[in-house]
């Protein structure tokens, strides 16, 4: 080797001996501070209830659950035993929605899980009643999916499928395995 190669080497050793020191001994606090903050609910609430308007001043959905937790840096809001009144175009047929869980994401979908239940509040609707125990539901466009088994029960008829997407305002429903339908008409 000549000199100037181990002259190199030797500036090498010597900047690293120099800073490795201050290298190894750096943390990360702030993520580990931000990961745990992440995690603490920025406000809770019990019992609580709320009531949604769109732009026009109209009604668009009310909420009550049991408990409510809010993460403002993850993005969603968790609810224990959540029970949703969604509105559609005429506002004298909601719909009401239960279930044992539910997150709300800031992008108005919200997915609720656990012995999921959605009722018709009128008598004259197609479908009266859909079960299931996962459903994701765009509060926006009133659209339903789920990718588990659903019952869809009307006034003569059962319908048991293995996922499907809908819409509630509209009343159209798409099957993505269909398993069985029974009718009995009164």
């Amino acid at each position: 080797m000549n000199r100037l190669t181990v002259s190199i080497i030797i500036l090498f050793l010597l900047v690293l001996g120099i800073y490795l020191q201050s290298w190894v001994s750096q943390k990360a606090p702030t993520a580990v501070q931000q990961t745990e903050e992440a995690w603490q609910p920025n406000y809770q609430a019990r019992s609580m209830r709320s009531t949604l308007y769109d732009e026009q001043g109209k009604v668009s959905h009310e909420v009550f659950a049991q408990k409510m937790e809010h993460y403002q840096l993850l993005g969603f809001t968790l609810f224990q035993l959540p029970q949703y009144t969604i509105y559609v175009e005429r506002q004298d047929q909601p719909w009401h929605v239960v279930a044992k869980e539910g997150t709300l994401y800031d992008d108005n979908r919200i997915q609720l899980e656990t012995d999921v239940e959605i009722h018709s509040q009128t008598d004259d609707g197609f479908v009266r009643r859909i079960k299931t125990n996962f459903i994701e539901i765009n509060l926006l466009d009133k659209t339903l999916y789920s990718d588990q088994p659903v019952e869809i029960i009307g006034r003569d008829f059962v319908i048991n499928a293995n996922g499907f997407s809908g819409n509630l305002a509209t009343q159209t429903y798409e099957f993505i395995d269909h398993v069985q339908t029974r009718y009995a008409p009164n």
